[in-house]
């Protein structure tokens, strides 16, 4: 068929232990800007799960073009919120979080 091929994209960050509300509430606050840049520049079916035991943040996303969606990070927005949510988790030098590129073993429609 003609369906719409997505690459799925598994991510683990790492929020500290005692911004873990924080870190939830600032996303149940999402900015409007923010979110309209995520699906500008592609993003779907976006997820973040918090393991409480030891602040592994998983993120899951789905995007039409890896390359495409990478553009984010030049945004002025997508810095703007990096630098907000710098203090509640480990970050690179230029504010982006922390981010392990997971490696799909499996998945089932």
């Amino acid at each position: 068929g003609g369906g719409l091929v997505v690459k799925r994209i598994g991510q683990v960050m790492y929020v500290y232990p005692d911004k873990y509300e924080e870190y939830e509430k600032r996303h149940r606050e999402l900015w409007p800007e923010m979110k309209a840049a995520l699906k500008e520049y592609g993003a779907t079916n976006y997820s973040i799960y918090l393991n409480k035991a030891n602040g592994e943040l998983f993120a899951y996303l789905e995007v039409p073009d890896v390359a495409k969606y990478n553009e984010i990070a030049n945004t002025d927005i997508c810095k703007k919120w990096w630098a907000y949510m710098e203090p509640l988790m480990k970050t690179n030098p230029d504010n982006s979080p922390v981010a392990d590129d997971l490696h799909e073993v499996f998945h089932l429609d």
